[in-house]
């Protein structure tokens, strides 16, 4: 043994060298992280062949180890650490020959590339990233970010320590919107520093605030950090899960756990949404504290008042909070009554399988007794009653074909039970009534005249669609019915729309606004996967930045607001109208609603390739372009590099080595703390793609093989990954605000206001690991 050490310590060793000796080279760190794969696997091999690696690996034939074997013990739980006294043999770690090894690492690489990079099933997935990518940079180019910042200034501006919450504001707005803790660091240090500092802020706290804003990219969704890991997270715990099964005498994971061994990146983008939102919250909290501390080195800032009306107490009481409250109030309250609800009648040709018991009882032992001690006795008792009951019954019922007077029967009763107003309908003009009593409140002294034309019009569209409109009457059918009182709520909130422009909040806050809620609506709501919807974001911020360059240069922007809109009408259609014109009774409406489907596709793609020409004619689209290829592209070289890089650890048993050391503590928290220890120290040195890639695959089979939620084991992971991000001296959002502060601003000023941070981010962790539920609430609530 060569220094006292195993020789598959020494060849951890020398691959954690050469990755780190890769890294500080200034080769690429896309392309050192591959090359310093393949070094390692040469130096390993050498000192191999030489005989000087030496691996003291269990000897399976002795008789303690047999003995151990007739206990009961499984063989996988067997290792040097938990067993240091089993008799053990030496061998090469390259059991079978390094040139063996190599041949297979070839075929496992050109494999996995294949799976993961090229043609995978995760290949899809990672097109969000491409799509995130481009959206973020998009909206960042388009100065939308300055924007924000001198609104934001403006309304916390005279608070103690406003600009700073501003900053943290903002922070939670671009991390929204890019996902890119990079870029948000240098935006912020470039826009809000200099202010900061010209009101005499402390420059700890101004520095700070805003690497710690700009971290929140990390975790607030669309997260680049979840997408990446949650490609990895799903695999990783499908498959531990399946060996924990095996391990406790099951079939398979669904029969143990009673539930599929499943998690989706959107799933994880639910699941990420509080922990955000609450992190950006202390942020603020501590700004603000910090300020109330400290009056001269937070101070408050006037600034000039922009041209929006005066507006009274009692005005904004009564439309600003009173209005939405009974509009939002009101629809939830009939709702509930089952006056709005959904009113889509559909029947299926064959009846439900008959219902299962909550857990499988037709199990062995060993595994009927694994069952229980994850249950408990109780649920395991309820199953054998539930399975005892639908054996006296006949067993589980099996789906059958309905016949036509069964499915009209079933038809007419859903339809009796529908609710009279359409649950989409009744959103659609809560929405356009809260817009249009907004715009009374920003403008109180307008004419209120096409306001309440409007609003007669939301309240007669619900009417005609209580008392005329059908679950059997036909989409268009019932457009021509609301036709006249839709038009008059569109007049309204047209009219509206032009009030709320007048306000510089409304107008910088909401299209921002709105595009990030269409993107996380579209995922937290579960109505597509984060692929399409970053498509739907990357469209949007095109559009959005090539508006607002028009509009720079005192041009018009209704073809882009028209494309829009397109959109919009092209979405509604889809959603009311079968478009399936293909079958052989297709009526006169599919076609013509597919025709109107068509169009608005077709002018929409001209709104989008119209905002493409005006970015690139106003030298916005190529940078835009090229920052997006240099990232992506950066994103997949890490990958394939550190495909090898992990090929090379498992090929001398490295993976296999680290994964029995983590296994051999009892307690499965131990683990886990081991685990986000490494993480966090790593998170030093490499960046998160690299800890994810390389690190992850590593341990993700033993910290996704046990009882925590793989929600919440991603959602720590990632918090500790923000926390590395800030934390001296290697914290990369530290560099990338040393590279954009003056020179007034020293490192020691980052990093001491830094540290108040670490320190909420720490305890940040400490709340999401006492109160988990933090996590787990809204995919719970909302589902997949």
């Amino acid at each position: 043994m060569l220094f006292g050490l195993d020789g598959v310590e020494i060849g951890l060793i020398i691959v954690f060298l050469c990755l780190f000796g890769g890294i500080l080279s200034g080769f690429p760190v896309a392309f050192a992280i591959g090359g310093a794969g393949i070094i390692a696997f040469g130096i390993i091999a050498a000192l191999d062949s030489a005989g000087l690696l030496i691996h003291q690996a269990i000897d399976t034939g002795s008789n303690a180890y047999n003995a151990l074997i007739s206990d009961g013990v499984n063989p996988d739980k067997i290792s040097v650490f938990r067993y240091p006294e089993l008799p053990t043999i030496a061998e090469p770690v390259f059991v079978s020959g390094w040139e063996t090894a190599l041949d297979r690492n070839l075929s496992f690489v050109v494999n996995r590339i294949n799976e993961r990079v090229l043609a995978g099933q995760s290949i899809e997935t990672l097109l969000a990233v491409l799509m995130f990518v481009l959206m973020g940079i998009t909206l960042e180019r388009s100065k939308i970010a300055n924007d924000l910042l001198t609104t934001m200034a403006r309304v916390f501006g005279p608070l103690p320590g406003g600009l700073a919450v501003s900053v943290v504001v903002v922070g939670a707005f671009l991390a929204a919107s890019t996902g890119i803790v990079g870029a948000t660091v240098v935006t912020m240090g470039l826009l809000s520093l200099p202010t900061m500092l010209r009101n005499n802020y402390s420059p700890e706290l101004a520095t700070g605030v805003i690497a710690a804003s700009g971290t929140l990219g990390q975790i607030i969704p669309p997260s680049i950090v979840i997408v990446l890991l949650g490609t990895l997270a799903g695999d990783l715990y499908s498959t531990a899960q399946e060996t924990r099964a095996q391990l406790a005498g099951c079939t398979d994971a669904l029969t143990y756990l009673g539930e599929p061994a499943v998690v989706s990146v959107g799933t994880l983008f639910q699941a990420a949404l509080l922990p955000g939102i609450m992190l950006a919250f202390l942020y603020g909290f501590y700004a603000f504290g910090y300020a109330m501390l400290n009056p001269s080195k937070a101070p408050a800032v006037e600034f000039a008042d922009s041209s929006a009306e005066v507006v009274t107490r009692n005005e904004r009481l009564t439309w600003f909070v009173a209005a939405p409250v009974v509009l939002i109030g009101g629809l939830i309250l009939l709702s509930s009554v089952n006056v709005v609800g959904g009113q889509n009648i559909i029947v299926d040709s064959f009846t439900d399988s008959g219902k299962t018991a909550s857990l499988r009882t037709s199990v062995s032992e060993q595994c009927q007794a694994s069952m229980i001690d994850l249950h408990g006795q109780e649920a395991w008792d309820i199953a054998v009653a539930e399975q005892a009951a639908i054996d006296e019954a006949g067993g589980v019922q099996d789906s059958r074909q309905l016949t036509e007077e069964e499915r009209a029967e079933i038809f007419a009763e859903r339809v009796a039970n529908a609710a009279p107003i359409g649950s989409g309908l009744a959103i659609a003009m809560m929405f356009l009534a809260l817009m249009m009593t907004t715009a009374r409140g920003v403008a109180p002294s307008a004419d209120t005249r096409p306001l309440l034309i409007g609003a007669a019009g939301v309240v007669l569209t619900l009417l005609v669609n209580a008392i005329w409109v059908t679950p059997t009457t036909s989409p268009g059918t019932a457009l021509v019915m609301m036709i006249l009182p839709i038009l008059a709520a569109l007049y309204g909130a047209k009219y509206a729309v032009a009030l709320l422009g007048r306000n510089e909040l409304l107008r910088v806050v909401f299209p921002p606004l709105v595009l990030i809620v269409a993107v996380l609506g579209s995922i937290l709501g579960g109505i597509t996967n984060p692929t399409p919807a970053a498509a739907l974001g990357a469209g949007g911020a095109i559009l959005l930045a090539a508006y607002r360059k028009l509009r720079e240069n005192d041009q018009s922007g209704k073809v882009i607001i028209q494309g829009a809109f397109a959109i919009v009408i092209m979405l509604l259609v889809g959603v009311n109208f079968d478009l399936r014109i293909g079958q052989s009774d297709a009526s006169l409406e599919t076609w013509l609603a597919f025709l109107v489907a068509y169009g608005a596709y077709l002018f929409a793609m001209f709104g989008i390739l119209y905002s493409c020409w005006t970015l690139f004619k106003y030298s916005v689209l190529s940078p835009v372009v090229r920052e997006t290829a240099k990232v992506t592209s950066m994103v997949f070289t890490i990958l394939i590099g550190s495909q090898i890089l992990n090929l090379v650890v498992i090929s001398f048993g490295g993976e296999h080595y680290i994964q029995q050391f983590l296994r051999s503590f009892d307690s499965e928290l131990t683990v886990f703390l081991i685990v986000m220890l490494v993480l966090f120290v790593l998170g030093f040195v490499l960046d998160f793609l690299e800890i994810i890639y390389i690190v992850i695959p590593i341990v993700g089979p033993v910290i996704y093989g046990g009882t925590f939620d793989p929600k919440w084991v991603t959602i720590m992971v990632a918090v500790n990954l923000q926390t590395s991000f800030l934390t001296p001296p290697f914290g990369f959002a530290l560099f990338y605000l040393r590279g954009v502060a003056p020179k007034s601003v020293t490192t020691t000023h980052i990093y001491r206001g830094v540290a108040p941070f670490v320190l909420i981010q720490v305890l940040g962790l400490a709340i999401l690991w006492f109160f988990p539920s933090i996590v787990t609430i809204l995919p719970n609530l909302i589902g997949n």
